[in-house]
């Protein structure tokens, strides 16, 4: 039945229906239908994307403040049967060891299970994409669930595993961009553009990074140096008005929770203001730079060894082949016996979280002299106003644990790294990098107990300040980045190292760029990846060369018209994959024989 309509009185518009006529308030109704209106064109104006991205830095700040608190949940549930268990040996070794296989053999298993695409960090794939490459499903939103579940997993077993969040998160921002310009597309009839969903992502790479550390500036800056090979200036607003979101409201929800009572620095520091550091010291700086990017190529080095020997050797490539979650399960058995607190863990700070490590290795006060004169017994559980007794053995030194725990976290990372989980590297490298910085400063410490005279002023050596910076230029080393300089100072809230971090990680990247390709870089290249590489100079050598020294001029190509004797006398003739089709003969002929101007063309390759 068809419906009945009618005209207002007085109106010369379209018609409507005699429902809507003679409703209540009908004049009521259609301001507010025109007001919806003129709202809705606003917003899905071509080119006005503020409202998108809003809409992702707060989705992903819900998201990695719910990862965040759960695990958190998790964590301490773990602390809790550990200190209840009682002073059996064995039941505090199960305790401590099936916890993290048991959570490792899940995530492992669950996301394997749903799509190999889940494991690892992801960047490297992503700067791939980014680069013009399609990875086929890599962005498909069934891989959210099992990235969100296995990351879950994988940090809820804490500094045992030593793994981080990064990585993964920018991996499912980018899905979540990716997931949200297809309803976007949908929504208001427009054709796919490839233009603008590039733009989509590089924002989302920053929102990832921003709602991690609630660094929007860095993050913005890590993503422009990790992520693309190219970047365009009108990405600018995007990344950051979009990192600016996510930080914002990943901030505000410590606030509403009540831990915090404003919004702050994650790790907060206590510098003092007045002489941060003195000129002299600027030498040390510098050579903490150089020293991280030494130890970044030794670990590129060996982390690109030790994982092609996993994927050749034959007992561990048959495991990795048929079952992938025992073989984490192994893995995770060996880390967490390794770090088992009454054990060998007892010199590496091993009942810390990883974030209580950053906080206590930021410290401005110097353990070694203030354990030069006393010896504080290791405590039997962790004190929350003493964090820094974790550091200290009266078996060892402060130089012996944090050198054992450089020397171990060195290899054991490694081996974490090659489980087929969600994981991310860049929160274990920082912390190692603290941990280089404090042993250096701790160092200078006890060689200048009184500090460093300078203008006939004396000032104390802070150790964490090296920490601070050997945090910033080792992660900056091993991923070839200069933004990890801000990314320390906003963690930290500390601004007053600007000029020391700054060449130290500028040291850094000096001598591992030189030496090694990231570790981003590295993994392209160990997956056989697409992988465009860097050029590093100009020469001038380089300027004669043109298209046509290297222009293949042979090509054969079928025409739309032609007859299919043609076309097989083409194929069969030839042992090319793919033949270029034209619109005609004519063409084609043309593109067979190109001018001569064209093979020589003074287009200079450099």
């Amino acid at each position: 039945m068809e419906e009945l309509v009618g005209l207002r009185e007085g109106s010369s518009g379209k018609p409507v229906t005699l429902q809507e006529l003679w409703g209540p308030c009908p004049r009521v109704r259609g301001r507010i239908r025109c007001g919806l209106q003129w709202l809705k064109e606003k917003l899905f104006r071509v080119d006005e994307d503020w409202y998108f991205l809003a809409i992702l830095g707060v989705l992903m700040a819900l998201i990695s403040y719910a990862m965040n608190f759960a695990i958190g949940r998790v964590v301490r549930a773990h602390q809790w049967l550990y200190g209840e268990i009682g002073d059996s040996h064995l039941l505090r070794y199960l305790s401590w060891t099936v916890y993290p296989v048991a959570l490792l053999s899940f995530s492992s298993g669950f996301s394997q299970s749903i799509t190999p695409f889940s494991a690892g960090s992801g960047l490297p794939e992503l700067k791939t994409m980014l680069s013009g490459v399609i990875l086929e499903n890599y962005l498909d939103i069934k891989n959210f669930g099992a990235k969100v579940a296995g990351l879950s997993c994988t940090l809820a077993t804490g500094s045992t595993i030593f793994l981080g969040k990064v990585g993964p998160f920018v991996h499912l921002s980018v899905m979540i961009a990716a997931y949200l310009g297809r309803v976007r597309t949908r929504t208001l009839g427009e054709p796919e553009n490839k233009s603008k969903q590039n733009e989509m992502l590089v924002a989302a790479a920053a929102v990832g990074v921003a709602t991690v550390f609630a660094a929007p500036f860095s993050g913005v800056l890590f993503s422009i140096e990790v992520m693309s090979s190219h970047f365009t200036v009108w990405d600018y607003w995007r990344g950051f008005f979009a990192a600016t979101c996510g930080a914002f409201t990943f901030r505000l929800l410590a606030v509403f929770n009540s831990e915090q009572e404003t919004i702050t620095s994650i790790y907060k520091t206590s510098f003092p203001v007045d002489v941060p550091f003195d000129l002299p010291e600027i030498f040390f700086f510098v050579a903490l730079g150089a020293i991280c990017g030494v130890l970044s190529c030794v670990y590129l080095v060996c982390q690109r060894n030790f994982v092609g020997f996993i994927k050749t050797n034959r007992f561990t490539s048959k495991l990795l082949a048929t079952s992938k979650p025992l073989y984490a399960a192994l893995a995770a058995l060996i880390l967490a016996s390794i770090t088992y607190p009454p054990g060998v863990g007892r010199f590496m700070a091993s009942r810390l979280s990883m974030g209580q490590h950053l906080v206590t290795l930021f410290d401005n006060n110097s353990w070694a002299l203030m354990t030069r004169n006393s010896s504080p017994p290791w405590p039997a559980e962790p004190d929350p106003q003493n964090l820094w007794f974790e550091w200290y053995h009266p078996r060892f030194t402060i130089f012996g644990t944090l050198a054992f725990f450089l020397i171990m976290k060195f290899w054991m990372l490694i081996l974490a790294s090659t489980i087929p989980m969600p994981a991310g590297l860049f929160m274990p490298v920082f912390i190692m990098g603290a941990a280089i910085g404090r042993l250096l400063g701790e160092a200078l410490s006890l060689a200048f107990p009184e500090g460093i005279v300078a203008g006939g002023v004396i000032n104390p050596i802070m150790p964490g300040g090296y920490a601070l910076a050997g945090a910033a230029a080792f992660s900056g080393a091993v991923t070839h980045t200069i933004s990890t300089a801000l990314l320390a100072f906003e963690l930290t809230g500390q601004i007053l190292h600007a000029l020391p971090v700054l060449m130290a990680v500028l040291m850094a990247n000096a001598v591992s760029q030189n030496c090694q390709p990231s570790f981003y870089n590295g993994t392209i290249m160990m997956k056989k990846l697409p992988y465009l590489p860097r050029i590093r100079g100009r020469k001038i050598g380089s300027y004669p060369v043109t298209v046509g020294h290297f222009m293949n001029c042979a090509i054969t190509t079928l025409a739309k018209d032609a007859p299919l004797e043609q076309v097989v006398k083409v194929v069969t003739s030839t042992d090319e994959a793919q033949y270029p089709l034209v619109e005609s003969t004519v063409s084609s002929e043309a593109r067979e024989h190109p001018a001569p101007c064209l093979a020589h063309s003074r287009c200079p390759v450099n």
